[in-house]
């Protein structure tokens, strides 16, 4: 029996919210607004989707500029949710997580548009994905659910379906004897 590999998804949760095309509905910035939330809620059920049992999620949000953000952590479906210490940015946290895996062996995606961040990670040798990729690939996620709840009726392809009729009927009559 293989042992299954641990994976890591390291989510940069604003830079998403702002690059990946599922989100860009929103209509400003503004972090208090309830698009705004309802759009991070939008992003933390994708990952909770896309992480599955393949990977240990963890979306990381910047606390840099909020003086009260103490860096704690919720865990919500197995998804981990920070924000960034006040002072420290989400970049650091998602550097630090991606190079603590890397030592421990841990299969690691990062997930941002952030071109210093993915250039950081991927010279550490963790894989990177876009923002946009992610979107991509979280629609795809819902198109393939949406398509499994209706399912059609396959066409049955016999034999009998590709004969043309007319041989069909006296095949039929050899078989009965007429």
């Amino acid at each position: 029996m293989a042992i299954p590999r641990k994976k890591l998804l390291i989510v940069d949760g604003y830079n998403v919210l702002r690059s990946g095309s599922r989100y860009k509905r929103m209509p400003s910035p503004d972090y208090t607004d309830d698009t705004f939330n309802t759009a991070r809620e939008r992003l933390i059920n994708d990952v909770i989707n896309f992480a599955g049992r393949d990977y240990k999620a963890v979306i990381v949000f910047d606390g840099a500029q909020n003086e009260f953000s103490s860096g704690a952590t919720e865990k919500r479906a197995g998804v981990q949710i920070m924000f960034s210490r006040a002072g420290e940015s989400a970049d650091k946290v998602i550097e630090r997580l991606s190079h603590d895996a890397r030592e421990r062996m841990i299969e690691t995606l990062v997930v941002t548009s952030d071109a210093t961040i993915q250039d950081t990670v991927f010279g550490g040798g963790v894989d990177r994905m876009s923002a946009d990729g992610f979107s991509q690939e979280v629609g795809m996620y819902y198109d393939d659910v949406r398509l499994d709840e209706a399912p059609k009726v396959a066409y049955k392809n016999t034999v009998a379906g590709r004969i043309p009729a007319d041989t069909l009927a006296k095949l039929k009559a050899l078989r009965d004897g007429k």
